[in-house]
């Protein structure tokens, strides 16, 4: 798998904890401070214990002016394309154009049920999200005329559009199986795979997935984010093990992924301010440097 060349960019994946709800939103803006990308939050609306997703994504993105924010997938089953279509474009023109839409078919099908979602096997959701990447397309688009999708799962007949985006909003979907992996080729803007579901040795062969599905789409692979949720452990000494070592071992590593699969976006599954602010600090300048320095680049420092 080819290293595509797309820029590299760094966030953090916060967990959206109702018990201290002022600790995550400090911690977002530390990932701002420290001069992170990209600010995710997990979306389980089923989960008593965690924030509404949207609502604290419109509060952190109120608090900062820099970072872009997603959620870390949204739930399709219990929001409705509609909804998340019309969500993500109004937080868009809310805050300057600082959101993308990370988007998921569903999971944990009893407790979707029990708060009013329907229960899908794992194909029926495929066939769903297909449906709803395209009513959220269409309900961004500028077409003239009402929306109209003939899904099987979800439809519009005439809908309004709009509101539009304020930027060319990425759909990021995380995908594992082999539908899943096609259909992110085939219509996503970006993969968003988590390494405890996706090892590092897994993404080679997910990927490739990936590119065929665009070329068989007539898509360019290298125009999909590969994106890449992680968690690791800071140690004076690495064990071998993927992402536990000191930053320097880390930074190899991920170079290592964006050199050989394509990986350009790394998302830190982090609740700790030293860990985020270590990530910024020692992680992602050196991961630039030695990606940089691979692809001949002069300046591989972050881009103004």
């Amino acid at each position: 798998m080819p290293d595509y060349g797309q820029p590299l960019s760094f966030g953090s994946f916060l967990t959206p904890s109702a018990e201290d709800p002022a600790h995550v939103v400090d911690l977002a803006v530390v990932s701002e401070r420290a001069g992170l990308d990209l600010v995710t939050i997990q979306d389980h609306p089923y989960q008593s214990r965690f924030l509404d997703t949207w609502t604290l994504l419109s509060w952190i993105a109120a608090r900062t002016s820099t970072v872009t924010v997603a959620p870390n997938v949204a739930n399709l089953p219990l929001r409705g394309p509609v909804i998340l279509a019309r969500s993500a474009a109004s937080l868009d023109r809310l805050s300057g154009g600082r959101v993308e839409l990370g988007l998921g078919a569903g999971a944990y099908w009893d407790a979707v049920a029990a708060n009013g979602g329907p229960q899908r096997s794992a194909g029926e959701a495929v066939t769903a999200l297909v449906d709803a990447i395209a009513v959220i397309r269409a309900l961004w688009s500028d077409d003239k005329g009402g929306a109209k999708v003939d899904g099987e799962y979800y439809s519009l007949s005439g809908a309004k559009r709009g509101p539009a985006p304020a930027h060319d909003l990425g759909i990021w979907v995380g995908a594992y199986g082999s539908r899943m992996l096609g259909l992110t080729g085939r219509l996503a803007d970006g993969w968003l795979p988590s390494s405890f579901a996706a090892g590092p040795d897994a993404l080679g062969e997910m990927s490739a997935r990936v590119d065929d599905a665009a070329r068989d789409a007539g898509r360019d692979p290298a125009e999909i984010r590969r994106l890449y949720n992680i968690a690791g452990t800071f140690a004076d000494v690495a064990d071998g093990s993927f992402l536990h070592g000191p930053a320097e071992v880390w930074a190899e590593q991920l170079a290592a992924r964006t050199l050989e699969h394509g990986t350009s976006t790394f998302v830190f599954a982090a609740d700790d301010e030293a860990d985020l602010e270590r990530i910024a600090a020692e992680v992602a300048p050196r991961v630039r440097e030695l990606v940089g320095a691979e692809r001949g680049e002069k300046d591989s420092a972050r881009p103004e």
